[in-house]
């Protein structure tokens, strides 16, 4: 099984609290590809915040990709759903949560250096507003079938197992 940049010490800072933002809680991270020979990726999970400001997702970076950014789906004129980079990042409020799910806002890893793999891990700096990081290790999860719908109101349950 391969495994993506994960030394020790990177591995057990998932563990630590979050310096980006006090009370900040990864849920049910997890990242998918279409197929072996895909040239992009995802990830999804739930940001919920237990702290007493809100929290901004500004980026993210990771070695798997040539390039990573926060995404979301629009409609354009013409009724098509299209994926699109999110000037400014998310915002995870105090006391509240975001959901990057399928359909909806995700971490998007373009120019992969390897295919994703069932099993596989992924080591992600989170980059929030005020300079400050997160560092997790994200598991590759290409068995996770969609759920029966996709939910965009990010304010009701944490939705994360939505792919």
């Amino acid at each position: 099984m391969k495994r993506f940049l994960l030394p020790a010490a990177f591995a057990a800072s998932f563990a630590m609290p979050a310096i980006a933002c006090d009370g900040l809680e990864i849920v049910d991270p997890f990242a998918r590809s279409s197929s072996a020979m895909a040239q992009s990726g995802a990830a999804f999970m739930g940001l919920v915040n237990k702290g007493d400001a809100d929290c901004q997702m500004i980026a993210a970076r990771s070695d798997v990709a040539q390039r990573v950014e926060l995404h979301t789906h629009i409609e354009d004129d013409h009724g098509v759903m299209r994926m699109v980079e999110v000037e400014g990042g998310f915002t995870i409020p105090a006391g509240g949560e975001h959901s990057l799910e399928r359909g909806g806002d995700h971490i998007m890893f373009m120019g992969l250096t390897n295919p994703f793999e069932q099993g596989d891990e992924l080591a992600v700096t989170l980059i929030f507003d005020g300079d400050s990081e997160m560092d997790i290790v994200i598991p590759v999860d290409l068995e996770r079938m969609p759920a029966h719908g996709h939910s965009h109101d990010h304010s009701h349950g944490h939705g994360h197992s939505q792919d």
